[in-house]
């Protein structure tokens, strides 16, 4: 459903339609896919002007980017696989791996980050958490901009709804109105930035951005994905995956912050960009 014109009520007759990929030469590019690279590219840039903030080198940026993209991408197709076994009955190699159709999971791509900056930290001897505190604004670029992927796609929505926001989708003559839960999303990422760009810049303690970042993404997505009609649903039940990971990442993450705050105690000293360059945490 990448070819039907899309409208928006609110703004009077205003109507577009369009094209969901483009040719270069004999190559088909499709919009989805430059935007995903857009956002991915905003957010590395955005982590390596911020990194020694954190106590970190740019070359760690780029270094856990270089092993965590493939890795990302690897967990972000497999999440939507196991989840939407369906569709790939009888699938070719070749359906497996063609994400540039879409088909892949945010949740598995964090997943994917989030084992790469730990391993990638251990190796190189600093806590993972100031970089996962790092990276995890970076996500909110990537996701609030990747969202207009799915918008070039007629994807992301949700259930038909009269508000006056309300999206339309026009096939074949025929108008439905839904909830642009892509949009929801994206505005939500985006306010989701801005209040963590500032908030790191106080943080008490590694991890605190980290654990924002999840209280903040897990509310917003349990609640928009009550939305949406394209869920992955555990299998045999009428669960939805995302909403129902969401929910409990958003209750442990509020947890933990408030236990941090209010009983464990920490020392802005352990902070990893607190300690001086010849240690461990800022090694090469």
């Amino acid at each position: 459903m990448a070819d039907g014109t899309i409208s928006f009520p609110m703004f009077g007759d205003f109507a577009i339609n369009p094209a969901s990929s483009f040719k270069v030469g004999p190559l088909t590019v499709h919009w989805y896919g430059v935007i995903i690279a857009v956002g991915f590219f905003l957010a590395v840039l955005y982590c390596a002007k911020r990194s020694k903030e954190f106590g970190l080198k740019e070359d760690n940026i780029y270094d856990a980017v270089i092993i965590g993209l493939p890795v990302s991408l690897i967990f972000a197709r497999l999440y939507y696989i196991i989840f939407y076994p369906e569709l790939f009955k009888d699938a070719s190699f070749i359906d497996y791996i063609a994400i540039w159709n879409g088909g892949i999971a945010i949740y598995g791509g964090v997943i994917g980050a989030f084992l790469t900056v730990i391993v990638y930290s251990k190796i190189k001897k600093f806590t993972p958490l100031a970089l996962l505190d790092l990276v995890c604004i970076g996500f909110l670029i990537g996701q609030f901009i990747g969202r207009w992927g799915n918008f070039m796609n007629r994807e992301a929505y949700g259930y038909e709804t009269d508000l006056p926001w309300r999206m339309g989708l026009t096939y074949g003559g025929v108008t439905t109105y839904v909830h642009p839960t892509f949009l929801y999303e994206s505005l939500w990422n985006f306010a989701g930035f801005f209040i963590l760009h500032f908030l790191s810049k106080k943080r008490r303690y590694d991890g605190e951005v980290l654990l924002m970042y999840l209280a903040w993404y897990g509310l917003g997505r349990a609640v928009i994905e009550g939305l949406r009609t394209d869920s992955l649903y555990i299998p045999g039940t009428v669960i939805r995956v995302s909403q129902l990971l969401a929910a409990v990442t958003c209750v442990i993450a509020v947890a933990l912050l408030i236990i941090n705050r209010t009983v464990k105690k920490h020392d802005p000293k352990d902070m990893l960009c607190n300690k001086a360059p010849e240690k461990p945490g800022n090694a090469e």
